[in-house]
């Protein structure tokens, strides 16, 4: 029987583990040697020895074991992740300003288009048609193209009074015009106009008109503004700054294991979220009053198809136009003959000459469209895009951490948990302030709320408000935001003072209601059930009440 040389395999084993332990050692002091090089400071050499690892006695963030970071370097490393972490979050909501603003870019620019196209096919094909008519009447023309842009950017106009005005000074000067034999003063002017409505001059054109042109640019200018302070709200969130507990627990998450030359193993992924969820608290607060403006974006966006269809109300207006005079001219006499009798037979005007009623060759009106997209490629591609941003705020920490922080999944045995490579085993909180109270990585402070933060939900609410309103053919007021809203995304336009003012009541509009904005937008949508979508200045009031209250008894 042979007997296995025991001692010698006891020889061979301890010289391994001799062997791996220098060999070890010599990779932690490379690290550390490199470290120091990177972010310590210059000439620094405990004990002689500049790559050996030292107690860490020193370390305010960090686990307090052997390491490789001095304080400097632990003060380096805590900028270092705030500023990334900063442009990671940047990063994101930019994408989030990008979509945002290009779609309000897109928007503005057709409708725009629309307007501008129509107005030029007017004052291209009206001299050749109506002569005289149309050359000493041109500023009636100008002026309603000029109210249509002033209520498109916001002015505190009311469009139906916009647009009965425009078709009673259209009939004063056709009527006028067709009939120059006849004197007619301002009283019998206002004898015509009163008893129009009953006679109906330009047929059912101007009611038809009214309420179609009302519902499509009530809707237009509200999904414009949407986006606009969908935009504002981000930017103005993004700039919100983190507190220090935050700023700690980030750089303990991303470079503490730097500190214990573990500088290739990444942070547990239920870790980083923990961290993240903390930091971004507030932030998430955001998510119910946000996917309620997404989603009344989206249902308002329906509108732009159906009966107020932009492409067809805005951009043919001019054809309507002149379907009205068409309609008065060839219906001259009998609509004359009704105003004699309503009115009485006006004198005679002896200084006027009989004014024939050529026939003028002009050019026909087309009826085209805006160069580029239709208004259902565009809205097909609204609605895509915003559905990818309706989640964006509750998403947020899940994004940074899968994209750019943490380790894949799988890796749950073999990554950074805050303390040394191995598992993380806390739970992961819920979304929100409030889920925080327990959080074993950041401390947060529950009962402080972010009042910037809680200033953007009110907006948030304010601005879905409107948007409910014009889902239902409700006028709102805005303030004039004629400098923000040519292209810069800006919903700055109604803030401080402004109220919203519903019109008075018509076939289009509701009756009037007024209420304060304290700075943006309105609340959510679901369901189809009209009732859901009527503002209540009284409950909007006093949900404001309710979070300032809250917020002083948190104090």
């Amino acid at each position: 029987m042979r007997f296995f040389p025991w001692g010698f395999l006891l020889l061979c084993v301890a010289a391994a583990v001799s062997s791996s332990a220098r060999s070890d050692g010599g990779n932690k002091a490379k690290s550390c040697s490199e470290l120091r090089q990177l972010y310590g400071a210059k000439g620094f050499s405990p004990s002689g020895v500049p790559q050996a690892e030292i107690s860490g006695e020193h370390l305010r963030i960090c686990p307090q074991g052997y390491t490789c970071c001095t304080s400097e370097i632990e003060e380096n490393f805590a900028n270092k992740s705030r500023i990334e972490f900063e442009s990671m979050l940047k990063e994101a909501t930019r994408s989030v300003q990008i979509i945002l603003t290009t779609q309000y870019k897109n928007f503005d620019g057709y409708f725009q288009d629309l307007l501008n196209k129509s107005e030029k096919a007017l004052y291209d094909t009206f001299p050749g048609m109506y002569g005289d008519l149309y050359n000493q009447n041109t500023k009636v023309f100008k002026d309603l193209y000029s109210e249509l842009r002033r209520y498109y950017r916001g002015s505190n106009i009311n469009l139906e009074e916009a647009l009965t005005e425009f078709w009673t000074r259209l009939l004063e000067r056709l009527f006028k015009w067709m009939n120059p034999q006849y004197h007619l003063p301002d009283e019998y002017v206002d004898c015509m106009v009163k008893h129009s409505e009953q006679h109906k001059p330009f047929g059912e054109i101007p009611r038809d008109l009214k309420l179609k042109a009302t519902r499509a640019f009530i809707a237009v200018r509200s999904f414009v503004q949407g986006l606009g302070v969908g935009n504002d709200v981000v930017r103005k969130v993004s700039q919100v700054p983190f507190s220090q507990y935050c700023t700690r627990a980030i750089m303990k998450l991303m470079y503490c294991a730097h500190c214990r030359s573990m500088s290739n193993v990444k942070p547990c992924n239920s870790y980083c979220l923990n961290v993240l969820k903390g930091c971004l608290a507030n932030q998430a607060d955001l998510d119910p009053e946000w996917k309620n403006l997404i989603e009344s974006l989206l249902l308002v966006a329906d509108r732009f198809d159906g009966p107020s269809n932009v492409d067809t109300v805005i951009g043919t207006i001019h054809n309507r136009i002149a379907e009205a005079i068409s309609n008065m001219k060839e219906n001259r006499d009998s609509i004359t003959a009704k105003i004699f009798q309503g009115c009485g037979n006006p004198k005679m005007n002896s200084k006027a000459s009989n004014v024939e009623d050529k026939k003028r060759r002009g050019k026909h009106i087309s009826e085209d469209k805006p160069s580029g997209l239709s208004s259902e490629k565009l809205v097909s591609d609204a609605k895509g895009k915003l559905k990818e941003i309706k989640d964006f705020w509750v998403a947020l920490p899940t994004a940074l951490c899968n994209e750019k922080i943490s380790s894949m999944s799988g890796n749950e045995d073999r990554c950074w948990n805050g303390m040394t490579k191995g598992r993380y085993l806390p739970d992961v909180m819920g979304d929100g302030l409030a889920n925080q109270i327990n959080n074993p990585e950041v401390d947060v402070d529950i009962t402080k709320p972010d009042m910037v933060v809680r200033q953007q939900i009110m907006q948030l609410k304010i601005m879905t408000n409107r948007l409910r309103n014009a889902y239902n053919g409700n006028d709102v007021d805005f303030q004039d935001t004629s400098d923000d809203i040519s292209g810069s995304g800006s919903g700055d336009g109604c803030l401080d003072d402004v109220c919203i003012k519903r019109q008075s009541k018509s076939s289009s509009t509701m009756p009037p209601e007024t209420y304060p904005i304290p700075k943006q937008s309105g609340q959510g949508v679901s369901g189809n059930d009209s009732s859901v979508f009527l503002p209540s200045s009284f409950l909007l009031l006093l949900s404001l009440a309710a979070d300032i209250a809250t917020w002083y008894l948190w104090r």
